[in-house]
This record gives structure tokens, sequence and C-alpha cells, in this order.
């Protein structure tokens, strides 16, 4: 049966979009049915999110038109596109840090008596949405001081307060455990069940299998086209979005473990949200030549455990010895000097200057180093030409290469930047934390080589990851962390899935030794 052109509540004809030096989307369809979840898919910087930022107001689009139900509409800010119930969640984060929950939620549309805010009536219908969509949230906890996921789950649940007909995600589980994705997908079926109409970017595969209806597939910022999901299969899609054949498995000797590179001992460290300790009174160690990878459900402690060991909070007790030395209280740069390179979990808050250049980034913690300055001068020269080869090395695209602003990347290239340059320090110990964190699955294949080329040069990786996938494939040997304790140590080898699940929920444990 032919689909009648008002079965479309969303159509984007023929857009076009250029930025200074690059088209990131070139003359691309996208045609949404009523009450269906169709998937956008397509390699880091593909176009996705321009594409989206153009149905919510944020882009202006060069050329083509937008329809809604039939009828052009021009969106011309987000709040035009609230007026049209369409409603997003952007990849990153658009809170106020500040803010509680609450408050971001309700921003906007805040609920009055005279000239009072009304909260009251506010709250009870966030928590029933909270209750009813199984999103959980402290209505009353600031922005700044929750987890990505929790910053994740606020963000839909501003989305859902305002009743929007068209729900856009971007990159949605990114940030998510694999519980909490599971829950998603189920809230995604559950909305359009009600008849919402649901436009979902990301670049897994498995989910767009498991819960998209059709899924339409970019390429450097060309449509390739719009599929079935039920008449396609994973490797089609993704030939269809790198252009190549892509290996889904990691491919690795077994480690060959040398001697201690990285000593915790007993360390503790202080909760910013509540009065508990966020970590507690944990011991491991970190050998050459093996990736060991901390794995858990986002919230047990991971965050503030990275933060301690590279120097981004105190320690309350415990001891860090790196190489021999004792650098518990080290500074940043004296831990990165030491050789200790770090792949944050935030990468806009920790990871780039997003103001200044892609060359700029790249030489953040190097920049002092005779190489690149001379008298206290930068030698832009040197600097640039470190730059593009970092970019051709790790194929990190942008407009303007070297001279692009970061703040005008793709989430994935900026991500691949910070990459290029923590690896390319040559570190003893590299920290990396949710390293694949919304890349493409060519791209993660990239990365996760990286790391298994470090480790059989001799390093010492930490891994810090939420993807199920990623912990099983990558690690050579698997630290559970829950509310803040290591309850197991497990070889990946050995375990399920479900296995590994039970102790990431505290459901199963077993004494950690801290002598490896």
């Amino acid at each position: 049966m032919k689909t009648m052109a008002n079965d479309y509540i969303i159509e984007m004809l023929n857009i076009t979009k250029e930025f200074p030096g690059i088209k990131a989307n070139d003359n691309v369809t996208l045609q949404l049915k009523r009450g269906e979840i169709h998937a956008l898919l397509g390699e880091n910087g593909a176009g996705k999110s321009t594409l989206m930022s153009i149905l919510f107001g944020l882009y202006q689009p060069t050329s083509g038109t937008i329809k809604m139900n039939g009828q052009e509409v021009q969106i011309n800010n987000p709040n035009d596109a609230n007026d049209l119930n369409i409603g997003m969640v952007h990849q990153h984060f658009k809170l106020v840090e500040c803010f509680s929950v609450l408050d971001n939620i309700v921003l906007g549309v805040e609920p009055t008596k005279g000239l009072f805010l009304e909260k009251k009536g506010a709250r009870e219908r966030v928590m029933a949405l909270s209750d009813k969509y199984g999103l959980k949230v402290d209505p009353d906890a600031l922005i700044s001081d929750i987890t990505v996921g929790m910053q994740q789950r606020t963000e839909i649940l501003k989305m859902l307060y305002r009743d929007n007909d068209v729900l856009i995600f971007d990159e949605p589980t990114a940030v998510l455990t694999p519980q909490e994705i599971e829950e998603l997908m189920k809230i995604m079926k559950n909305l359009a069940k009600e008849g919402k109409s649901i436009l979902f970017i990301t670049h897994k595969l498995n989910e767009i299998m498991e819960v998209a209806d059709r899924c339409t597939i970019l390429r450097k910022g060309k449509y390739i086209g719009t599929v079935d999901i039920k008449d396609t299969t994973k490797e089609e899609l993704s030939h269809m979005m790198v252009g190549r054949d892509v290996s889904f498995s990691v491919d690795k000797k077994p480690a060959q473990p040398g001697e201690t590179v990285l000593k915790v001992e007993h360390m503790t460290v202080p909760s910013k949200v509540h009065s508990n300790n966020a970590v507690k009174d944990i011991s491991f160690n970190v050998r050459r030549g093996e990736i060991v990878c901390i794995a858990g459900i986002d919230g047990n402690g991971q965050s503030e455990f990275v933060q301690a060991l590279t120097g981004l909070e105190k320690m309350s007790a415990g001891k860090l010895i790196f190489e021999g030395k004792d650098i518990t209280n080290a500074t940043i740069r004296e831990k990165s000097k030491s050789g200790m390179s770090h792949i944050p979990e935030d990468r806009h808050k920790h990871g780039l200057v997003l103001d200044y250049t892609l060359e700029q980034n790249m030489v953040l913690q190097r920049y002092w180093e005779p190489e690149f300055q001379k008298a206290g001068f930068i030698k832009n020269k040197a600097v640039r030409a470190y730059s593009d080869k970092l970019i051709e090395q790790y194929d990190v695209r942008s407009g303007q290469g070297s001279s692009t602003t970061v703040r005008s990347m793709s989430g994935g290239n900026q991500q691949k930047a910070i990459i290029a340059r923590e690896i390319d320090k040559d570190p003893e110990l590299l920290v990396a934390v949710q390293p694949t964190r919304g890349l493409d699955v060519g791209a993660i294949e990239y990365i996760h080589s990286q790391l298994v080329a470090q480790r059989d040069s001799g390093k010492a990786v930490l891994l810090v990851s939420l993807e199920l996938d990623e912990v099983m494939d990558v690690s050579d040997r698997i630290l559970v962390m829950y509310e803040g304790e290591l309850v197991g140590q497990l070889d990946p080898k050995q375990i399920t899935v479900e296995e590994l699940g039970l102790y990431m929920a505290g459901a199963k444990r077993d004494e950690v030794p801290a002598e490896v």
C-alpha cells in the first residue's frame, strides 16, 4: 500500500546546510510517519545532529523545506519547535548546572499562581511521569551533583513534561547502563504506542534492530537510503553507514602482564551528593601489558574514583603508587608529566576547551615542552604540524582542519581528538573512561584496536566502561564496582554477561585481592 503524504507527521525535504568549509547536510530528505520509531544512522560527522538541530530550530537550513502534517512550517527557534510540539533530548545536555532537577524540567513553562511560582503541582506531575516511565530522579538534586545518566533522565522528563508529539532523541543511550538502555527502549516503545512519533539518532545497531520501525542512513552529509528494519541486518546497516564491512569482534592475543604500574591502596573518596563516601576503601593493581576494566552501573563511584586518581578530586584516605612513586598528592600536571593519560567521561567539561581551535586543544597538556615553545612563545608552525599529523592519523573530521573551533565539531570527532592527544603522549598508564561514547562502529573498531596496541606495547590500560560488550571484549581483567566498593574480580573468558550483570547489580559479590 502506498503511503499517503498525510501519513507523515514530519517531512524534511531536500535539506541542505552549509557551514564554513563543510556541507553538513547535502540534499537530505527524511519522512517520519505517525506513531513510528525512526532511527537516523550515520558515522561521526555524517550530519545527523545537524539535521535534527534544523528540525528543532537551532539552525536554519541553507535550502529545503519542512512540512508538518502536510503543511509547510517555519521553525526559526526552539520555541517555534515547542509550539509545534516537537521536543529534543540533545547529545550534550542543555541543562542549567546550578539549578535543581525539578527547576530544569519546568524551565520556560513554570507553573504560576498570581505572581508566584507554584511548584507543588509541578513536582507531583514530574514524580508521576517519573514513576510511569521508570525514570527515577531526585527532583531536589542539583544538576552539577548528579551523574550523566541522571542528567539524561532529566532531559527526557523535560520533554515528557511538555507533552510533545514528536520526540527527537540524539544519542540517548551513549551515557546509559545496559539496564537503563533496556528501560529506555521500553519507554520509547510505550511512547510510540501512545501515538508519539520518535526520531532516534544512534550508532548502536543492536538498538536500531530492537526498537526502530525504519532507519534512514546518512554518509558524509548525503542521504544513502531508508530501510525497513524487519527486512535488513546489522551487517547491511553498518555497510551502508561506513561504506565498507566492519568487524564486530575485538582481535587480540592473550595478555602478557608485566610489572605493576599503578597501585591503589585503600582509596576512599567522599561524595559531593550525600554524607556517605562515594569510594570506600578500594585496593587493586594495574600491570604493564594488560587492560583492566572497572565495570559497574553508572553512579556507583566510578566517576569519583577516576577524578581522585587523575587529580580532579581529593582522596580522604589511601595512597596512589605510580611506577614506585607516591603520587597521592601530586597535581594534575605532575601526574600527566609522569606518564598518566586520561580520556575523561565528560569531554566538554574535562576534555576540551570548546572555544579553542583543534590545534590548541591537541597541545593542551604539552604546550610548555621545547617542541612547542621557545622563551615562552608558542611555535605556531610546530603546533600546526603536530595537530595535522594527529588529525590524519586518527581520522578527526572537521570543517577547517587544525584551525576549526572545537565547539563546531561533531561529538564523535571531539572524542577522537581527545583520544589522539592522550594516546600520542605515549603514556605508561592510559586511563580511558567511556572512550567509545558516541562513536560509530568504524571508529569503535579503531579505538579498541588502539587500546589493545597500547597494551601490546607494554603499557598499562585502565578502562572504565558502562558498555557490557566493550567490557567483555576488550578487557583482560574485570573489577566490578558497586556502591563504591569492589565486589568482584572476574575473567571475561570465564563468565557470562548475565553473571557480570549480577555483580553489577550487587546481587553477587566476592572478596577482591589487593595484590594480583
